[in-house]
């Protein structure tokens, strides 16, 4: 069996401040740093051979942190960033091919970015709730295929997220590796979506807190045998 275990970032910034942050790059604050450490001690029973993350550094950050606080997760292995290499002002870093034997890889990609909240990015919940009423604020943040204004559905990023799970991702879980996913709500939503075969009628109900991870048992299918959830 493998292991695939999913972590919302610990609390950023903006979530501290109650703000709309979609692709805004905030790092996490103080609270969002603990919360990834704890969860890290949480997962010392487990095992990662491979991370994928955002490019948005609140979750960059909640990965490094999960997988160097307790140094058992990564079996021994030091985890190295795999930057996107499409740049071509990049210096050349992309030439080292890397030691699978000493080293655990993060994967980076746009694929598993947060939704985009287009004209929402910045602004303060409550306001917003205030301005244009709590229903509506309710239905551009929870349905699934409403569109906040300038923004994405959360039907919208599955398109994005799906592919990149089942190309790059689930073919690790069918090799028998165990896979961690640092991420964001709506991105990591979209991927339970299709792990626990959930409607699109019954996802707005799904809350996923910050910092806290699931594990999922896996076959060599992609199946799901067992969900845990860390508190």
């Amino acid at each position: 069996m493998s292991q695939l275990i999913l972590i919302r970032h610990g609390q950023s910034l903006w979530n501290a401040a109650n703000k709309f942050t979609g692709w805004v790059d905030v790092p996490l604050s103080e609270q969002g740093r603990a919360e990834a450490t704890v969860a890290s001690c949480k997962l010392r029973p487990y095992r990662v051979d491979v991370c994928f993350t955002s490019m948005l550094f609140r979750a960059i950050e909640t990965a490094v942190i999960c997988l160097t606080e307790v140094d058992d997760i990564c079996g021994g292995k030091i985890p190295i960033i795999k930057h996107n290499t499409d740049d071509k002002d990049w210096h050349g870093w992309d030439q080292y091919d890397g030691n699978p034997n000493d080293e655990l890889p993060i994967f980076l990609s746009a694929a598993l970015d947060e939704r985009y909240y287009g004209d929402l990015q910045g602004l303060n919940k409550a306001e917003t709730s205030e301005k244009f009423g709590e229903q509506q604020v309710h239905t551009w943040r929870r349905s699934y295929d409403v569109r906040p204004p300038g923004g994405e559905s959360l039907e919208d990023t599955r398109r994005r997220t799906l592919p990149f799970f089942r190309d790059r991702i689930l073919k690790h879980i069918i090799e028998g590796d165990h896979v961690l996913i640092a991420a964001h709500g709506n991105s990591l939503r979209s991927i339970i979506m299709e792990l626990e075969n959930i409607s699109s009628e019954a996802i707005p109900n799904l809350e996923l807190g910050t910092g806290v991870p699931l594990v999922y048992e896996m076959d060599q299918s992609g199946h799901v045998l067992e969900k845990k959830v860390l508190k």
